[in-house]
């Protein structure tokens, strides 16, 4: 298949997301679908002679999936408008900590058992599948950092949390193989990579973002200067926020989000947002940019605003090429009864299981809980930690069976959360709008 024809392919999916998006959003359908659709046919079709195997290409992949979720935590936490602390985030740190770290210990066990891999080798695959995915889970994110519902709070720092606590259990499966350094009786894995790169992620994301956003907003609206190349801020805090982590051996991707939450977090007044939207003139030419760009009590939001659009839209557009790559090496994707039944068990046994003992006591309602329980998306994350894991070491039998079932868990988890998320998202929604007009009506019977 020639770049050419690629081309084309990738060119036509754009245009169809684009024309049919709106269409996309009222329907039991989503874009992940079609790409994986797409990739899957251009795989079995034979316009490619023989369908790569993915291993040979686990660099670039591993690479290409890196930029993508780098991209999407960076995201995810512009989204969030609330800092790193407080009560609002019991919910996201149970799921992200504990519920994730159960959902490895269970993967484990099955994996164990039902495929007879080792040890380290079921650790590793626990870690590639545990986390949930920010990129393929943005229709049950919050949608802008106003958004306080509780759902999609949970799952929106869920996302951008468990990817970086996943990393030390893939360490950890590795270390067990032989393919990684762990110390004497495991202190180098929980000194440096379990407790240093959760913590210190955090602590170097909060202050390279708090730094960067307070000097832009400085020199924008005290001096007019640095106003524009929005796109080189974002991408220059991301790869900042990520190199200095990885250098000093914190977690790259918890410094990323982090550092977006972070940075929406710098000198924005309440209405900032809603005053940038309601006033549509001030974007029509350059001089209006400009003038929100350097407002004393706009800068802020609108700096927020700038680089959330850019890295959606850079976002959208990774997606797109990860998962028609997906849907193109899914006939490597391991599919028999035992495989099957493990699916099963991850989607409807293991995810409500570890939902429901991180959030053990938590103070949050039953629709919530089961839908946290059921959303448990998988994707660009575990592409990414799969090619990790293949480029260090596995032997080929490991790598086979670990690569099937990874493959196998992203195409079921796009098709079954993709067609069921416009549905429930409704039904939800509509369950919390008639439960918030019963309390209305409630307050004005209330006699005072």
């Amino acid at each position: 298949m020639s770049f050419a024809l690629w081309t084309l392919v990738v060119g036509a999916l754009m245009i169809t997301v684009a024309l049919a998006g709106t269409l996309l959003k009222r329907l039991p359908l989503s874009a992940s679908m079609l790409y994986l659709a797409v990739g899957y046919g251009i795989g079995v079709s034979g316009l490619w002679p023989v369908t790569p195997n993915p291993r040979d290409y686990a660099y670039i992949l591993e690479i290409v999936s890196e930029v993508a979720l780098l991209i999407s935590l960076f995201s995810v936490g512009l989204k969030i408008g609330l800092p790193l602390w407080g009560r609002q985030w019991d919910l996201p740190l149970r799921l992200a900590f504990i519920s994730m770290s159960v959902t490895v210990a269970l993967i484990t066990a099955i994996a164990v058992f039902a495929f007879d891999l080792p040890l380290g080798a079921a650790i590793v695959l626990g870690g590639i599948l545990a986390p949930t995915d920010p990129v393929l889970a943005s229709d049950v994110q919050v949608d802008d950092p106003s958004d306080r519902d509780r759902l999609r709070f949970s799952l929106t720092g869920e996302g951008g949390l468990n990817d970086g606590s996943a990393f030390p259990f893939v360490y950890l499966g590795l270390g067990l193989l032989g393919l990684r350094e762990l110390g004497m009786l495991g202190w180098r894995w929980l000194a440096v990579d379990f407790l240093w790169g959760l913590a210190g992620g955090l602590l170097i994301g909060m202050a390279l973002g708090t730094v960067i956003g307070k000097l832009v907003f400085y020199l924008r609206t005290a001096h007019s200067e640095a106003v524009g190349l929005d796109e080189f801020v974002s991408l220059g805090l991301i790869a900042l926020s990520y190199g200095t982590a990885q250098a000093l051996e914190a977690s790259g991707f918890l410094a990323v989000f982090a550092a977006g939450l972070a940075f929406q977090r710098v000198r924005k007044t309440p209405g900032s947002a809603a005053t940038i939207t309601a006033e549509p003139s001030w974007l029509e030419n350059d001089d209006g940019h400009a003038a929100m760009a350097t407002h004393p009590e706009l800068a802020g939001a609108y700096m927020t605003q700038a680089a959330r659009s850019f890295t959606e839209q850079l976002e959208r557009i990774a997606e797109l090429l990860l998962v028609l790559g997906v849907g193109f090496m899914l006939p490597y994707a391991r599919i028999d009864a035992v495989s099957v039944g493990f699916l099963v068990m991850l989607f409807l046994v293991v995810r409500p299981l570890s939902v429901w003992l991180g959030l053990w006591r938590a103070k949050v309602g039953r629709d919530q809980r089961l839908m946290i329980s059921w959303f448990g998306i998988r994707g660009i994350g575990s592409i990414y930690y799969l090619m990790y894991a293949l480029n260090h070491g596995l032997s080929d039998a490991l790598a086979d069976t670990i690569l099937g079932l990874t493959l196998a868990t992203i195409a079921v988890s796009i098709v079954v959360h993709g067609v069921s998320v416009t549905p429930l998202m409704n039904f939800y929604t509509s369950r919390q709008e008639r439960r918030l007009e019963r309390v209305r009506e409630k307050h004005h019977k209330t006699p005072r």
